[in-house]
């Protein structure tokens, strides 16, 4: 049944790079504060740095819950399953930085995601893993993948970057949480 790894093994980078979606979990340290589950998308868009490390853009939308979260305390977990195929359930326990736009390292670690990087990127979440575990997934259900939606990526692309900076401007929850932490430093810098 489950395992428990001290990294992020070949067999499980496989696995994780060939998920055509994932969930990120976080919460505020708040014994009140809202949890956050929210999936995540688009081929290409996350990848493993490395034993540790996993990397994932961060576009732009409504709320910047997970951003709010890893700014005041880190605590993230993230998790693939098998839609398709065998059965197999992938966590990374750890702790999440985001690198925003203006932050040196920025640049860097988008070239790393080649043609995956999109209009409306806000940061790269860099997930260090404390823990990383796989379990059965034998009540996953089986589901067909077709294909990525384009919406997201079709609304941002019709947006400058300057339109899109201002966009997460108007939205209340991209400046703090809904718990009213502070999330998306704005304004945004511009995409160096």
């Amino acid at each position: 049944m489950g395992k428990v790894y001290e990294h992020i093994t070949e067999r499980l980078r496989t696995f994780i790079e060939s998920q055509p979606m994932f969930f990120t979990a976080t919460a505020p340290l708040s014994a009140d504060g809202h949890v956050n589950l929210s999936p995540k998308g688009r081929a290409g868009t996350w990848r493993v740095l490395d034993e540790r490390r996993v990397a994932y853009l961060d576009f732009g939308g409504s709320h910047a819950e997970t951003i709010a979260h890893l700014r005041e305390n880190g605590r993230i977990t993230l998790m693939w399953c098998a839609f398709e195929g065998p059965p197999n359930i992938v966590r990374v326990h750890g702790v999440g930085e985001p690198v925003f736009r203006d932050d040196p390292g920025f640049a860097e670690l988008v070239a790393g995601f080649g043609a995956a990087d999109g209009p409306g990127l806000r940061a790269v979440v860099v997930v260090t893993a404390k823990q990383v575990s796989d379990t059965c997934g034998f009540a996953v259900p089986l589901m067909d993948y077709r294909a990525d939606r384009t919406l997201h990526t079709d609304h941002f692309g019709r947006k400058t970057d300057e339109e899109f900076r201002a966009y997460c401007e108007t939205k209340p929850f991209n400046h703090q949480s809904i718990d009213g932490l502070p999330a998306l430093p704005l304004p945004l810098p511009p995409r160096p």
